[in-house]
């Protein structure tokens, strides 16, 4: 039985490919040399699926920064302000993704968004009226003779003409409508000159497919398609879908000149039912049952009976994984330092091609309950593993609806804590961290090394609590933060004190362009092992009269960025995590914390793609996880929330439900459009959206931060109003981040005068 990858992990085993690309940013290294880099990790990538005998192993999987800008640019969707820039071709892609600010000008980068229900995040493509669509580069093309001249005859990649019209941005006059004929036409010439140089199969991602699709979506799916199968000469083609079902259009898929159909049958709820009532009309299945997006291993025996079922009804199935395992990390070649014990249990991206290969040559044996993976496979899923905790479990049982609701309501709390902070108009803050610098990270990993005291560890850091207490005061905030230096992920952080928790040394994932996450594994039933940030607020608060934060995650968010178990379900994971970080909110509080910041940066990541779905598979349960965390606290304790990187205009009522008293937006990228939202619906949280963003270098001027505000003024009442960046200065240097600041307080005073 043949074998199919979707995609594979691009930052390389050690994050190659972050490092090289952040020595370019930093003029370390030349083009040519990070080109070299970029060369050999696909090579690399390459042959670790030649060697597991993978039969349709992806090119063009590979980014520099994302696959959606990727596609921009390879059909010219590229602003003008980019062009003007007068910089190379690579330089230019750089600036559409992080924005560009020197010499030749000054520009932003193109907006951010979540990637349907992952971590991962794309740049939304731009369309201004000046842009031709057209095919305008050589990548998939030049990466197909590289991979043919290493032995593979690979399937070019690229995100199909649907879900690029779909999730692209129109600037101009223009719509979706009027560049349809255009995109087709693109998408045809490109599929003609993959047939051109001989590339036997092309697979074209449309994951907007498992959304709820109108009639007109699908008529526009069909209209583009018609075109693009026109051209495919001998190139098969496959459609491949993923992080859900197409219940809503696989007839129509099936109707169109597609040899093969990829499907998704780990996230698909629905997948397995229409496949064996629908038949896919002698297509090949490209079945994905192969988890791309957590690191469990694959049960060989439910895995087998699936398949055989679909055989039935489909003839030819291919093992595919289930996405692209660009969503988990690389390999556990890497967890030198993690008990066999729980390593048996998972499966990052190079495993996960060692479980395609034996699950192809069991399902291809006379006897596959006689081979010897099969055989191991089922001695590990009959194991009972360790992490129950009885009295986690009947804390989570004896909740009452009482424990989910915070008295007196929110107008009460919102004139007890005005009276208690006596804050300005246009309140400042920042998000939470401050710069890590190198002497930060380096003090993290001498106390883990054991090179250095815990009382070296601390006073290092309270000396830097110190230094940031200190700046914040200069640049004159209103509200304070400890900076966070003991943190080394706002998950993993918390992770480490929490009893339940398993982590890795190397489990990198790709979050966006050259950021890297290595998210925490939930092995058990979660728990306090102890206080967590408490002796570092109290620290920092001890050194200043003004208001300091304490800063936590919350809990749908450290659950959504962790690895979760698939033991138990997601809503007894989030109480469990909530009841925890509920007892460090209430230590915060007793210990003189008055403003508390529960970040739910990640709420809408696991919100299922199909509305249908929202209130009963997840908003349920997450909103009252939140809930369940500050129901405790006092009136005048002011509990805030932080969240970022998401469309979330179409929960805003939600988000309000959520009860929190202030609440910051990331919205920079995204042209503060979640204002009209937040005034149509009456938000009654205290609201920051962010004023200027932090993951571009580019330092705003007061006056564009004066003009961000002068828009929030007009959709939100000035008694309501924060003015933040719109994330954490983490990833930022102190060079970018005291002027960016000292711009935002400076425009806040300014706009407090006109006020």
């Amino acid at each position: 039985m043949k074998t199919s990858v979707i995609g594979f992990p691009r930052i390389g085993a050690d994050r190659e490919l972050k490092f090289a690309s952040e020595k370019y940013f930093r003029s370390e290294i030349s083009e040519d040399e990070l080109l070299e880099t970029a060369e050999g990790l696909r090579a690399y990538n390459l042959r670790l699926q030649k060697e597991n005998s993978i039969d349709f192993i992806s090119s063009n999987d590979f980014s520099f920064y994302d696959n959606m800008l990727d596609t921009a640019v390879l059909f010219g969707a590229v602003p003008e302000r980019y062009k003007a820039l007068g910089l190379d071709a690579l330089d230019t892609y750089f600036a559409m993704a992080r924005g560009y600010q020197g010499e030749k000008g000054d520009v932003k980068a193109l907006a951010m968004k979540k990637w349907f229900n992952t971590n991962y995040h794309y740049m939304v493509p731009e369309i201004d009226d000046e842009a031709v669509i057209k095919l305008s580069g050589t990548k998939p093309f030049s990466e197909y003779e590289e991979a043919k001249k290493n032995g593979a005859l690979t399937k070019p990649a690229v995100i199909g003409a649907f879900t690029f019209l779909k999730l692209a941005k129109f600037t101009g006059s223009r719509t979706l409508s009027d560049l349809v004929e255009d995109t087709a036409a693109a998408y045809a010439d490109y599929l003609a000159m993959l047939n051109e140089i001989g590339v036997q199969w092309a697979e074209f991602d449309e994951p907007y497919l498992v959304m709820d699709l109108t009639d007109e979506d699908k008529q526009l799916f069909a209209k583009l398609y018609k075109t693009i199968l026109s051209a495919k000469g001998n190139t098969k083609v496959l459609l491949q879908t993923y992080f859900g079902d197409v219940r809503d259009c696989l007839n129509d898929i099936c109707s169109l000149d597609f040899d093969g159909v990829g499907l998704d049958f780990i996230e698909g709820k629905k997948t397995l039912e229409i496949v064996l009532e629908n038949g896919l009309n002698g297509k090949t299945l490209f079945a994905g049952i192969v988890n791309g997006k957590n690191i469990w291993r694959n049960n060989y025996q439910k895995t087998i009976e699936l398949v055989k079922k679909l055989e039935e009804k489909c003839g030819e199935v291919v093992l595919n994984t289930s996405c692209s395992l660009l969503h988990v990390p690389y390999t556990l070649k890497s967890e030198t330092k993690m008990a066999d014990s729980y390593k048996k249990h998972f499966a990052y991206a190079q495993e996960k091609l060692e479980e395609l290969k034996e699950l192809s040559e069991i399902l291809s044996a006379d006897k596959p309950e006689e081979v010897d993976a099969y055989k191991a496979n089922a001695a590990l899923f009959s194991e009972e593993r360790s992490g129950a905790n009885a009295d986690v479990r009947a804390k989570v049982a004896a909740l009452k609806e009482e424990d989910f609701v915070r008295l007196p309501e929110f107008s009460e709390r919102e004139k007890a804590q005005k009276e208690r902070f006596k804050l300005p108009l246009l309140p400042t803050t920042t998000i939470g961290s401050f710069p890590q610098t190198k002497e930060v990270r380096a003090n993290r990993a001498a106390f883990r090394k054991g090179e250095i005291t815990r009382e070296q560890y601390t006073q290092f850091n309270k000396q830097k609590i110190a230094e940031c207490v200190s700046l914040q005061e200069e640049i004159g905030l209103d509200v304070l933060v400890h900076g966070e230096f003991e943190r080394n992920d706002m998950v993993e952080y918390f992770g480490e004190n929490l009893d339940g928790y398993l982590f890795t040394q190397k489990a990198w994932v790709q979050s966006y362009g050259t950021r890297c996450v290595k998210p925490p594994v939930v092995w058990g039933d979660i728990s306090r092992a102890r206080p967590m940030t408490v002796e570092w607020s109290k620290y920092a608060q001890s050194l200043t009269d003004k208001p300091m934060k304490g800063m936590l995650t919350g809990p749908v968010t450290i659950l959504n960025w962790s690895f979760p178990r698939e033991d138990i379900s997601l809503k007894e994971c989030a109480y469990q995590i909530a009841l925890a970080i509920r007892e460090e909110v209430l230590d915060l509080e007793a210990n003189g914390i008055a403003i508390i910041q529960v970040d739910e940066a990640a709420l809408r990541e696991k919100l299922p793609l199909r509305r249908s779905d929202w209130r009963s598979d997840y908003l349920d349960w997450a909103i009252r996880a939140f809930r369940l965390v500050h129901s405790g606290l006092k009136p005048h304790t002011q509990l805030h929330t932080h969240m970022c990187y998401s469309e979330f205009t179409d929960i805003i009522q939600e988000i309000d439900d959520m009860d929190a008293d202030v609440i910051t937006f990331e919205a920079s990228r995204s042209d503060l459009t979640i204002l009209d939202t937040l005034k149509e619906k009456n938000f009654r949280t205290e609201v920051g959206p962010g004023v200027y963003d932090i993951h571009s270098p580019r330092i705003p001027s007061q006056e564009e931060i004066e003009g961000a505000i002068t828009k929030m003024l007009d959709k939100i009442p000035a008694q309501k109003l924060w003015v933040n960046p719109d994330c954490g200065l983490k990833t930022r240097g102190i060079a970018e981040t005291k002027p960016s600041l000292e711009n935002l307080v400076n425009a806040a005073k300014q706009m407090r005068t006109k006020l």
